[in-house]
């Protein structure tokens, strides 16, 4: 039987991956700076919000591949929901200032648990790949929240 790539520590994630991981940081980083004009400012949050309540389930979607391919216990599936539930909350039940704020927490929270080095395996590179992303959009959250507060005309 072939050992999946999750398994181990060593390896390089395919380029793609990489590539493909900042480029899914290119939206909120137009967002973030369209949160600072103000008739941009509202659609702007908004188009935020959505995007990051998109990738933080993303990013749970990603931790249920990796309990499957470690044959993980039930608990950790139920956990990979947890990412989803929170951007859903974050979005349908907050204003757009706290809406931010939850999501940055939510993404915290997930940068931490992959970097934990827990139960779930994955290569050094995924997990190096993900800190990277989580410190870029976590500091265009602050950069989007910053516009929201500045009332430029």
């Amino acid at each position: 039987m072939t050992q999946s790539p999750l398994h181990h520590d060593g390896g390089q994630l395919p380029q793609s991956a990489v590539w493909l991981g900042w480029a899914g940081v290119l939206p909120f980083g137009l967002l973030a700076l369209a949160t600072w004009s103000a008739p941009w400012r509202e659609p702007a949050a908004q188009g935020f919000l959505a995007y990051g309540a998109v990738i933080l389930s993303f990013l749970g979607g990603v931790r249920w591949g990796r309990a499957m391919a470690c044959g993980a216990s039930p608990g950790q599936f139920a956990a990979s929901v947890l990412p989803s539930l929170w951007a859903w909350l974050a979005w349908f039940a907050l204003p757009p200032d706290a809406a931010l704020w939850m999501l940055a927490a939510g993404f915290a929270l997930v940068a931490r648990w992959d970097g934990s080095g827990d139960a779930l395996a994955a290569p050094a590179s995924f997990r190096r790949l993900r800190l990277g992303l989580s410190a870029a959009v976590l500091s265009l959250h602050g950069l989007a929240l910053a516009g929201l507060w500045v009332a430029w005309p």
